[in-house]
């Protein structure tokens, strides 16, 4: 793992470490796929890493005055799903972004993050460039804007210099005459990576396409463009038979591999599929069917980026080495070890607290869930200094004054402990839902658990435990 860490409160704090320590640092926010990468030795000599969540107004959605919608470097997914902005004029992002992971992965990993990580599977990437985005690169020479078709060379490989920083994206808006869709192909409906994906964006007369851009992932070594589609789309109206002429043009463009998810067969037929029942989503002004009218965020209403740190933390091995101070369950705790380890270990190792469980360590099974901040989070996928002058919340801190939590009742009453292993995760993502929605429909508790698995399959007890906690809570 990595040895330094430095939570900085400023983008020049950042960019001057970078510039010291050049391909040896990594710029953090989530960190939901470094970590894995990391642990897994995919990415070797990383021994700095440099975490901005700290720093005050990163994680801003705006209409600016230049007439482009901009998301900051911590704007996550959960953010953009939720956004009204993003739902009304960029809502093919919108959808990708809901259908990323799980509630607690949208609560950590960031849209900066997914363009960084440069894999042809990251669901963002495709919307992003159907949407014609640039983004803006900074370092200690300066800032440089990068249309996002510009931004890629290869599987996981960006033009991005060692000392820069990704510190804005931007796209125009969508206008009255635009429609927009995002089509997945998973193996599941939560926590899948895509097999295939794309992403439509039409511009309209009437049922007349004045332009097109369908991009697709998940099928060549970057996102790439359909361009004999859109070109085919050009000039024609919008209809059955113009729909099943492009799709099928569409495959033209897929170079799929075979890897353990699919075939390269059936990825190139899936692009037909994807294409066509996006344009027909766009035809039927569909788009935003099966949407969510409030998208389950698993956070509390008053999250804010203002917490925590107010100075920066740096660990140096050697050198400077200061304890991290955080509060858990209410009670203030003071760690001189746990710096290059994951919340998840310092909760149990370090701080005694081994009611979390470590079931996948890689953000798939939610029986690490903790409240950090006041969001569910794989605590698994967290650094363990990210804790320094958070406000975290465990198991052991859901009962009140000796009395169990309602949900804790409920999974007592209807049955749905099991064999207990995964039970902390989902009571965690229960107890949060509650929290922001106090009487959910079964599709919300499905929504707020789909990050949780149950190693016993049993969730009609675990959804019958949280509708009955909801009533009486």
């Amino acid at each position: 793992m990595w040895k330094d860490y430095h939570s900085v409160v400023s983008i020049n704090e950042a960019v001057q470490i970078l510039a010291e320590k050049r391909a040896e640092a990594r710029i953090i926010a989530g960190a939901t796929d470094l970590m894995l990468e990391m642990e897994r030795s995919v990415r070797k000599g990383i021994e700095t890493l440099v975490d901005i969540t700290r720093i005050s107004g990163l994680n801003q959605i705006s209409l600016a005055e230049d007439d482009q919608i901009h998301l900051g470097p911590l704007v996550t997914h959960g953010d953009c799903a939720a956004s009204k902005l993003i739902i009304d004029h960029g809502f093919p992002l919108a959808k990708a972004c809901w259908e990323v992971g799980a509630p607690q992965i949208r609560n950590r990993g960031t849209i900066a993050g997914n363009i960084i990580t440069a894999s042809p599977a990251n669901d963002t990437i495709p919307p992003l460039m159907s949407l014609n985005a640039s983004v803006v690169l900074r370092s200690l020479r300066g800032t440089r804007v990068v249309p996002l078709s510009e931004f890629y060379k290869g599987v996981r490989s960006t033009v991005m210099e060692p000392e820069e920083i990704l510190v804005d994206i931007f796209f125009p808006p969508l206008k009255a005459n635009q429609h927009g869709y995002f089509y997945k192909l998973g193996l599941r409906k939560a926590q899948a990576i895509s097999v295939v994906d794309c992403s439509v964006v039409l511009t309209l007369d009437g049922s007349r396409v004045i332009d097109a851009a369908i991009t697709l992932g998940s099928i060549a070594p970057v996102i790439v463009h359909a361009h004999e589609a859109e070109q085919y789309l050009r000039g024609k109206d919008l209809d059955e038979l113009t729909i099943l002429k492009a799709s099928s043009l569409a495959k033209n463009s897929a170079r799929p591999i075979d890897d353990i998810r699919s075939s390269s067969n059936y990825r190139l037929e899936m692009v037909q599929v994807c294409v066509k029942r996006s344009l027909e989503a766009i035809l039927k002004g569909e788009e935003k069917a099966s949407y969510p009218g409030h998208p389950v965020l698993l956070r509390a209403a008053n999250t804010s980026d203002e917490q925590g740190l107010l100075t920066s933390f740096h660990h140096v091995v050697g050198k400077t080495e200061p304890a991290i101070e955080t509060t858990i369950n209410g009670r203030p705790y003071r760690f001189s070890s746990g710096y290059n380890k994951s919340l998840l270990r310092l909760i149990r190792e370090d701080a005694g607290l081994i009611g979390t469980k470590e079931g996948c360590a890689e953000g798939e099974c939610g029986a690490c869930t903790v409240f950090l901040d006041g969001m569910a989070v794989m605590s698994c996928l967290v650094p363990a200094v990210r804790a320094h002058k958070a406000q975290i919340t465990t198991i052991e801190g859901i009962a009140q004054d000796g009395k169990l939590h309602p949900v804790q009742q409920a999974f007592i009453d209807k049955g749905a402990v099991q064999c207990g292993y995964s039970t902390p995760g989902f009571i965690m993502s229960a107890v949060m839902l509650l929290d922001e929605i106090t009487q959910p429909s079964i599709e919300e508790i499905k929504e707020a658990i789909s990050g949780n698995l149950c190693r016993c399959t049993g969730y009609y007890s675990i959804v019958a435990a949280v509708e009955q906690a909801a009533r009486s809570h």
